[in-house]
């Protein structure tokens, strides 16, 4: 039943309802089983994830999650229900009451994964094994990543965003050498993209979220550094393999404008390639 149609009395209890569900789902979910990278937990006031946390990990705007969470008449999508399902870990009875909650007919499976992307596409990404590489949109969306940048990188089914996981994922700031360096020059990348699309308000949408989310890249932002995101240099601490050190290069794509494929060559005489290798190696066996 659509929500306008709903009586007076109904849509309260429907509000009321949204509200507490979508709460107490944020509460149970910890900022460390999200991925997050955190502080001090003790001086967090909400327990779980905060709403804008939720809506960067979720793709969509912190305003229209918060305005979602306190059951305003707004439209909603399949598509950003279940990213919202998919951070808050809901399972399928708790999927399909949020369908019924924000007024949609819950779908009875769960739409294929990913975005379309050509078979050829798929191959060149595939067959740049070990060496890692991905495809990214023009908001930096990963579109495609091929299994050694899952390894490397720490990249996991809820990573949406490069630029979010970047700033707010735990392993991946953890590892990543020289971060503060990498900070700047990831900030000013997407400043300078930001310019290039004048008319899309996404960029502006995604710079204030990740503002409202992370200190460091509203500081970063705040001083209007542009960079070229033609090619660069990137070392990783792995967990497993070590330092892993790689020269990037992004290709543009004129098939599908804006986006970018990333393919990463480890550096000569760093040992990566090697190293590389038995990570891959490792976990094919496993």
């Amino acid at each position: 039943m659509e929500i306008s149609r709903l009586s007076a009395e109904a849509r309260a209890r429907r509000t009321a309802e949204i509200r507490e569900f979508l709460r107490s789902r944020r509460a149970r979910v910890s900022p460390g089983e999200a991925g997050l990278a955190v502080g001090d937990v003790r001086s967090r006031r909400t327990p779980g994830l905060r709403r804008e946390e939720v809506a960067v990990l979720a793709g969509v705007g912190v305003s229209w999650y918060t305005w979602l969470e306190q059951g305003r008449e707004i439209n909603v999508s399949a598509d950003v229900l279940d990213s919202i399902a998919r951070v808050l870990r809901l399972d399928g009875t708790e999927r399909e009451h949020l369908y019924l909650l924000a007024g949609l007919n819950p779908p009875r499976a769960l739409p294929a994964a990913g975005r379309v992307v050509s078979d050829a596409l798929r191959q060149v990404i595939d067959s740049w094994l070990p060496r890692p590489a991905y495809l990214i949109d023009p908001h930096w969306n990963l579109i495609a990543v091929n299994r050694a940048a899952e390894l490397v990188f720490g990249y996991r089914e809820h990573d949406h965003n490069c630029l979010v996981t970047f700033f707010t994922g735990a392993r991946y700031r953890s590892s990543l050498c020289h971060w503060r360096d990498a900070a700047e020059s990831i900030v000013g990348q997407f400043r300078a993209d930001a310019a290039r699309y004048p008319d899309d308000p996404e960029f502006g949408r995604i710079a204030a979220d990740m503002c409202a989310v992370s200190p460091e890249f509203a500081e970063l932002w705040a001083e209007h550094t542009v960079r070229d995101a033609v090619s660069g240099a990137k070392t990783v601490l792995h967990p497993d393999a070590g330092e892993l050190s790689f020269t990037y290069t992004a290709l543009t794509l004129p098939e599908l404008p804006g986006h970018r494929l990333m393919l990463h060559t480890p550096t000569n005489g760093s040992g990566t390639q090697e190293r590389l290798d038995a990570l891959l190696q490792a976990a094919v066996v496993g």
